[in-house]
């Protein structure tokens, strides 16, 4: 959904731009020619991980509900927001995967997940993508970028507590909004290009879907619709007591700013709307790799390696760490792969509201 963003709000950097990185061919060749046989997605790892991720997030739910006081509750919430924010991630998954290599992954995904946190697939698919594309990232064509660390100062908690609200914003768009664009054309027209999308670009818009992802999107949008149709006819009627509604909705909060503050240190945001070489989209993206255990609850399935993904996006989740290991060892200690890797989410936060406040990037 789009956020109450102003890109007209940006200042001028006060270092050369990104776009005047050039290429690290050794970094590039290394990358290809040491992950060639990664790129097999392990069905038995997608499907543990994603079902346990899952069914651990439910369990948190109703043992949130059903808890006997209020710090049972908080407990059994925070399981199921870390759970069911990990089982979420997987939508990054859906959008890189090749086609038949999981079967049944999208479908499992769309109904235990997609679905009931309103947040199905086609909203993510045939838009991340158009964030991978060479010439397209971190411009005004691409809808999961801003350049936050060369706006104003409020646009960084905006941008978190945006989410906070995100599920109040679903649950108008599908059980509201899409019968009414059904009878409507031209709202229907509005709805799809601005308002059919997890992004956080207010300029970019979305053309219409076409082929097989148009079947898709239909019973995805379909089933969004009868979900929240269901969630507020059980909540008016009584069907459900309001309290089991709230702590549901406000788990489903929490997992979507949770993923906010993990996009806010996904990349470093200095572009100033250039194109960027492949080289300048991984310096201007994140890794946290270990030794620090936390990244693996903040990044999950396989964010924690964001910069590694931007330069090997075919790889697989689980295989980026084994990717990480052999690039770090082949690479020499000047190599610009270096460059993308971080100590965690606190220093990185920091470093983005203090270019913010600044107007621009430190110079480095």
């Amino acid at each position: 959904m789009n956020t109450l963003v102003d890109r007209h709000s940006m200042r001028p950097a006060a270092k050369a731009p990104k776009s005047a990185i050039a290429d690290d061919m050794a970094m590039l060749r290394a990358a290809s020619e040491l992950t060639r046989d990664l790129v097999q997605p392990s069905r038995a790892i997608y499907w543990t991980d994603f079902l346990a991720s899952t069914l651990l997030g439910y369990a948190g739910v109703a043992a949130a509900i059903l808890a006997p006081s209020t710090p049972w509750m908080l407990a059994a919430a925070l399981v199921a927001v870390l759970a069911l924010y990990r089982a979420g991630s997987f939508i990054h998954e859906l959008t890189h995967i090749r086609k038949n290599a999981l079967p049944g992954f999208r479908l499992a995904w769309n109904a235990l997940v997609g679905v009931p946190l309103l947040i199905p697939s086609f909203l993510y698919e045939g838009i991340h993508s158009l964030h991978h594309n060479r010439t397209k990232y971190g411009t005004a064509e691409d809808p999961e970028y801003l350049p936050l660390a060369l706006m104003k100062p409020w646009t960084v908690p905006l941008f978190v507590i945006a989410a906070a609200f995100a599920p109040v914003a679903l649950l108008f768009r599908f059980a509201v909004l899409t019968p009414l664009s059904l009878a409507i054309p031209p709202l229907r027209r509005v709805v799809m290009e601005r308002y059919s999308g997890l992004i956080i670009n207010p300029l970019f818009r979305r053309r219409p879907p076409e082929g097989e992802f148009r079947r898709q999107w239909a019973w995805q949008e379909g089933g969004a619709w009868a979900w929240s149709t269901l969630l507020i006819v059980a909540g008016v009627l009584g069907w459900v007591p309001l309290r089991a509604l709230l702590i549901f909705g406000a788990i489903a909060s929490a997992s979507l700013v949770f993923n906010q503050i993990r996009t806010l240190v996904a990349h470093l945001w200095e572009n100033d709307g250039g194109e960027l070489t492949v080289t300048a989209q991984f310096l201007d993206s994140v890794n946290v790799p270990p030794p620090g255990l936390l990244p693996e609850i903040w990044a999950p399935v396989g964010l924690r390696y964001h910069a590694l993904h931007h330069l090997l996006p075919g790889v697989p989740y689980h295989a980026l760490p084994e990717a990480h290991r052999r690039l770090k060892e082949a690479l020499p200690a000047d190599s610009q792969y270096h460059g993308a890797n971080y100590g965690g989410l606190p220093r990185l936060v920091v470093r983005l509201v203090a270019n913010s406040a600044r107007g621009g990037p430190a110079l480095s």
